[in-house]
């Protein structure tokens, strides 16, 4: 079995266009260089790459108790 990872900082809004976190984020890899905590539309219409995993990002949910489990990257 898989250790889980839970986000460690704080974050609540997505870094490109300030739409508030609900149960899904994005830590991943956009097409201007550098990383962001995106909402799911961002990274999957840009300026995210649409892609997870070593390199290009993670995927968090929002669990019952208020912490982002990594759940794909």
């Amino acid at each position: 079995m898989q250790k889980q990872v839970f986000w460690a900082g704080q974050v609540s809004k997505c870094d490109t266009c300030g739409t508030p976190f609900d149960k899904v984020f994005y830590d991943a890899k956009t097409d201007r260089g550098p990383w962001a905590c995106m909402c799911p539309s961002c990274q999957a219409f840009g300026p995210g790459i649409g892609k997870t995993g070593l390199g290009l990002g993670q995927k968090y949910e929002k669990q019952d108790d208020g912490r982002w489990l990594k759940t794909e990257g």
